[in-house]
């Protein structure tokens, strides 16, 4: 695999423009989750972080500094991208970057198929497993 490149991005810059492509393609048309629940207002004021291989945008997720803690979500991979490290990379990143936000508290909701990627950064599942996006997901927190 190419050597892969993170880093965060200004919202509606071009290369936040291709995450969101990225998004689009994952969530609404790969998952199908609705358009009106994939994109919000959160998305003006997250801090934006993409992962670059071979020139391409390749994953991404945001970051939302919440009251409690450090919010980690929308993290997506592109297909071909998968099983490389990519959400790995960025999950690093953005842990390392956003770490003292929070006194290094951390929450998430993922994808109940997906929590095994979220444990290795030593979050922990708790409470029940409710759909979003038409989808089961696990609430995760990392303090």
């Amino acid at each position: 695999m190419a050597d892969t490149v993170v880093l965060t991005v200004p919202a509606f810059s071009t290369l936040c423009n291709e995450a969101f492509k990225l998004r689009r393609a994952v969530f609404i048309v790969e998952q199908k989750v609705p358009s009106d629940e994939e994109f919000d207002a959160f998305d003006l004021t997250a801090h934006h972080v993409v992962a670059i291989a071979d020139g391409e945008v390749c994953g991404t997720l945001r970051i939302i500094h919440a009251e409690e803690h450090v919010k980690i979500g929308r993290v997506a991979v592109g297909n071909t991208w998968r099983g490389h490290g990519v959400a790995s990379a960025m999950m690093t990143y953005a842990m390392n970057e956003h770490r003292s936000v929070r006194e290094n508290r951390f929450y998430l909701t993922a994808q109940s198929d997906k929590i095994a990627l979220y444990e290795r950064f030593g979050f922990v599942a708790f409470g029940d497993e409710f759909p979003d996006g038409g989808m089961p997901h696990l609430a995760m927190k990392n303090y």
